[in-house]
């Protein structure tokens, strides 16, 4: 199996998690902009430095593959409305590129990540996949023109597709991210003020990232096909978050409120129910106990970098 994207965040997880469970030979395909291979069990993962904008690279490392776990993409929506012809490269052509080597390879089953918010734009919560597309950011519309070709692809060529809707993940090894969590963190380490634009209202699905993977892991062994929400199904505001953050870490946190942010959805959760009922889905990590792990891991990854 080919993870692409698998040295980052959820990459490394989810590479760790199938190497772990004794069945899967895992290959990951990555650029190393934003993870690094040295956080890879390089005895138990083959690894290949590239890109997927580039075929050559792509082929290389689906040689021998015949399922892809499709992570890499560019995600923060904000750097998308500022470079969107970026954010399309790597998104769109990327997948692209993915898609059209898998079907030279003779792959049979495609899995890829995707966001639900995004694609559906601010709407009444909660999010589902029978919501009518209108992204209002270049992220979203990179995210449902990959969605458009993977369902293209398994009409067109055969290949089994599945689409998984990510809400925002978080946990261990995710100090290179920029989410909402990561950042608050090493705005906290760093003993520097949290700054929030908004008043903290805005609200957002928090997933544990190993119940994510555990969700992607079932995903690739089923025959699942379309698009699927992975989330908590709960919504929490920022301001419910902060509490939690307080508790986890004991700080009397700094907190600066600034204006709203163009293209920002402000209130989005997600219904699960699809992915309860079609993929046995079931996220077990409340989220006070996943925002402590996370900050004792960063508390240890701080001391080990200073």
């Amino acid at each position: 199996m080919l993870i692409t994207g698998g040295a980052g965040f959820i990459g490394v997880h989810l590479a760790d998690h199938l190497a772990q469970a004794g069945d899967y030979e895992v290959s990951v395909l990555d650029n190393e902009s934003l993870g690094h291979r040295r956080h890879l069990d390089l005895e138990r993962v083959r690894f290949v430095e590239g890109d997927l904008r580039d075929r050559a690279d792509v082929r290389r490392a689906l040689a021998g593959q015949d399922a892809v776990v499709h992570l890499a993409a560019h995600t923060r929506v904000i750097d998308s409305i500022l470079d969107p012809a970026d954010n399309f490269e790597n998104n769109v052509i990327g997948t692209f590129n993915l898609l059209e080597e898998s079907r030279a390879a003779g792959v049979g089953r495609i899995v890829a990540a995707s966001t639900g918010g995004a694609i559906v734009g601010d709407v009444p919560p909660p999010v589902h996949e029978r919501m009518a597309a209108q992204p209002t950011s270049p992220y979203g519309a990179s995210k449902l023109m990959m969605e458009g070709y993977l369902s293209a692809y398994a009409g067109a060529y055969g290949i089994s597709t599945c689409a998984l809707r990510f809400s925002n993940v978080y946990g261990p090894r995710s100090y290179h991210k920029g989410s909402v969590v990561a950042h608050f963190f090493k705005q906290i380490i760093a003993g520097e003020q949290l700054v929030v634009y908004g008043d903290g209202s805005q609200a957002r699905d928090f997933l544990y990232v190993r119940d994510l993977v555990e969700g992607i892991r079932v995903a690739v062994d089923s025959d699942a096909v379309g698009a699927y929400q992975l989330g908590s199904g709960k919504p929490t505001t920022v301001n419910e978050l902060l509490e939690l953050i307080r508790d986890a870490t004991g700080s009397d946190l700094d907190v600066l409120y600034e204006d709203f942010r163009t293209g920002e959805v402000r209130y989005t959760w997600c219904d699960i129910d699809k992915a309860r009922d079609g993929l046995g889905f079931d996220p077990v990590t409340p989220l006070d106990e996943g925002i402590r792990r996370t900050w004792e891991w960063f508390q240890a990854y701080g001391s080990a970098r200073s």
